[in-house]
């Protein structure tokens, strides 16, 4: 019950009552005590009044009888300038205090009747006030306290009761309001989160909002929202494992194929032909980094993607080799592929994965410019500085569609042309990852794209 919602906060409501119930009945205990001693100058002044008017001196029973009646010891009244003893006794003790009651101040009144409430015994107190309806000047009376703070414990009873039945009658209906409206659609969405969660992968699980509550409400369309991406991610996971056992099995086979081309590829090089010695290394270094791949391949289907073989690679040789490569796909000769690196720049990286990252990037803006059907370049770039090298891939293409660039880098989701898979840019951002580099989008409009791989020069421990 206390570790629960509901029980906290009836047990909350039952304190703040009880402290409202405090606040309130301090200032209202120093008003009882005003009004009782009110009350008794009051009947006190009647008392002496209709002694005064009867002219006639009293017996000592009748003057104690109407002393009794008007709940005080003794009355003074001022009608003119003189003080006038009207009713008298003998006092059980000395004045212990004067009380004031034609100027009162709240502060003064309410400590006054703390003190009154929580000192024990009796005492006598002389209590001066204003004549009612003009009956004279002042009016004083002495009193025993034992009856005013008898009365003040009946009446702090009172509220104490009074508040119990306050708070207890608040808390209930407060507990069913919040049990109601809060911890019954918060058990709901903890139901529905457990069912969720039992079979994420079922989208008919996935939570509707429903709550009329707006805080609520928002926190099941965020829930619908986390589930809905996560029923996603549990689908494309699982057709990702589906693929890439057919990959596995295809990368198989493919490399006994890609073997075998690769041998007589070996053998075209014996061919006398100017063109045939020309292309031939070419297309075995190719068929050489196709069984790679397919290795690679089957290697990423068990685990993950090979780290990096770091070594030292010379940037001219390397991209004009890429660049001639890329060009023999461009049959029509509209689209030009080049380089800028200047002789002399030694980069570390896998030239393996980074001929893989690099014409990835290039195909993918020959595949753009080709679909405008005009002219276009393609242009490799390469900077380095004290803390990396800086490889730039751009082009004078149309640039990239915003849908596109919103999952670029997602497997399936970031293709960019019809019929493509989106896997080409997400291989490559985890190859660059492998090497401790970034891959990055780093403009994209109508004067064309340029994508930018950077790769540390400090290679991290």
């Amino acid at each position: 019950m206390l570790t629960s919602l509901s029980g906290r906060f009836l047990i909350l409501t039952v304190i703040f009552v009880m402290l409202a119930e405090v606040l309130i009945f301090v200032p209202s205990i120093a008003r009882y005590r005003v009004d009782y001693l009110t009350n008794r100058m009051e009947r006190a002044q009647i008392a002496a009044l209709a002694l005064l008017a009867s002219g006639e001196m009293i017996e000592p029973e009748v003057e104690r009888e109407l002393l009794a009646n008007a709940g005080v010891l003794n009355v003074v009244l001022r009608r003119d300038e003189m003080r006038q003893l009207v009713l008298s006794s003998e006092l059980p003790g000395p004045v212990a205090k004067t009380v004031d009651l034609r100027d009162p101040r709240p502060l003064v009144l309410i400590r006054d009747a703390l003190q009154r409430f929580v000192t024990p015994g009796s005492q006598v107190i002389r209590v001066i006030a204003e004549p009612a309806q003009g009956g004279g000047m002042q009016i004083e009376a002495a009193l025993d306290t034992a009856d005013l703070r008898a009365a003040l414990l009946a009446y702090g009873l009172n509220i104490l009761w009074l508040s119990l039945v306050i708070s207890a009658i608040t808390s209930v209906f407060l507990f069913l309001a919040v049990r109601r409206l809060m911890v019954m659609p918060i058990r709901s969405l903890v139901r529905q989160m457990n069912r969720y969660a039992a079979a994420p992968e079922d989208a008919r699980r996935v939570i509707e909002p429903r709550s009329r509550i707006r805080e609520l409400h928002e926190a099941e369309t965020t829930l619908q929202s986390l589930e809905t991406q996560l029923t996603q991610s549990l689908r494309q996971k699982e057709r990702l494992a589906q693929l890439g056992a057919a990959v596995a099995k295809i990368s198989h086979d493919l490399r006994n194929i890609l073997t075998t081309a690769t041998l007589l590829g070996d053998r075209l090089e014996a061919v006398d032909d100017p063109t045939v010695k020309r292309v031939a290394p070419r297309l075995v270094a190719s068929l050489t980094r196709a069984v790679n791949l397919t290795e690679g391949t089957l290697a990423f289907g068990r685990a993950e993607e090979a780290p990096p073989a770091l070594q030292m690679v010379e940037a001219t040789p390397f991209l004009t080799e890429l660049c001639e490569e890329a060009e023999i796909a461009v049959a029509d000769g509209r689209i030009a592929i080049r380089h800028d690196a200047r002789p002399g720049v030694v980069l570390r990286a896998d030239p393996e994965q980074l001929h893989r990252v690099i014409g990835n990037l290039v195909r993918n803006a020959r595949q753009a410019l080709q679909a405008t059907g005009g002219e276009g370049e393609i242009v490799v770039s390469i900077d380095e500085d004290p803390d990396a090298w800086r490889i730039r891939v751009a082009d004078n293409g149309p640039g990239l569609p915003p849908r596109a660039q919103e999952n670029l880098f997602q497997a399936f989701q970031g293709n960019a042309r019809k019929g493509g898979t989106g896997l080409g840019l997400a291989i490559a951002r985890e190859l660059v990852q492998g090497h401790g580099g970034a891959l990055v989008l780093e403009r994209t409009g109508p004067e064309g794209t340029v994508f930018l791989i950077e790769l540390p020069r400090e290679i991290a421990v």
